[in-house]
């Protein structure tokens, strides 16, 4: 559904993508995993259109994705941004209603909240939670309230940023069994950006790892632990000695 092929980015004379090519399959979930700084953000805004590649080339469903309306394509998808990233000034249901309260996919008021409402309920929070604000919540709700809000217009495609970033393992397991549930449940292809290995294991179908501004492996989530790539090895790991270079 997603390919990259040979694309490269620069920032100055900070190559961060290097010829990086990938391909997620239609209804697959795919994690990038890599160090800090090795471009996996940069690869998701490169496959929404908010940063252009220097070169290479992207393309959803077989078409460029700097071609045609950019609102329609964006609309394709959904996103959990690390830290959940609610707005501070609005109630939870407006958070998880926030794309279908404006804009192409608007819908009449009592109509978006009664499907942020439902969309609460399925991330395990019920309806008394729609009219708090983000600052009464715990960091496990706000991030439930996040993944509410990234299915809420049922998006084709979702990316996952640091999911479980911040959170204690027990509220880890359960963000990554939800979002494993609902990307199944939603046939949706997804892609997501971690650290944690144990989320890899809960949520990957896929996996890819990102190191020096290239797909270092890529493969079935089955084969990782199996895999020879070093880098891989000591990554997966969390080993000190290695090809990769710690920063001391």
């Amino acid at each position: 559904m997603i390919r990259l092929d040979n694309v490269h980015k620069s920032f100055g004379d900070n190559a961060v993508l290097r010829g990086v090519t990938l391909e997620v399959p239609k209804g697959e979930s795919m994690v990038i995993i890599g160090g800090s700084g090795t471009g996996k953000s940069v690869m998701l805004k490169c496959i929404l259109g908010l940063t252009r590649p220097d070169s290479g080339l992207i393309t959803l469903d077989g078409q460029p994705v700097e071609s045609g309306d950019h609102d329609a394509f964006l609309a394709r998808f959904g996103m959990l941004f690390q830290g959940a990233a609610l707005f501070d000034s609005l109630p939870v249901w407006q958070n998880v209603a926030f794309r279908l309260l404006r804009g192409r996919l608007k819908r009449p008021k009592a109509e978006a909240r009664e499907i942020a409402i439902e969309k609460l309920r399925r991330v395990g929070l019920g309806s008394k939670v729609a009219d708090l604000f983000p600052a009464e919540l715990s960091g496990g709700m706000q991030k439930r309230v996040g993944l509410a809000r990234a299915i809420a217009a049922e998006p084709e495609i979702i990316f996952f940023d640091e999911p479980t970033t911040g959170l204690d393992p027990i509220m880890a397991g359960v963000i990554n069994d939800l979002i494993r549930e609902i990307v199944v449940e939603m046939g949706a292809t997804a892609m997501t950006i971690t650290h944690d290995m144990t989320s890899v294991r809960a949520i990957a179908d896929d996996v890819a790892m990102l190191h020096d501004g290239v797909i270092q492996w890529s493969g079935p989530v089955a084969d990782m632990d199996g895999c020879a790539d070093p880098y891989v090895q000591q990554f997966i790991h969390g080993r000190a000695e290695g090809p990769i270079e710690a920063v001391r």
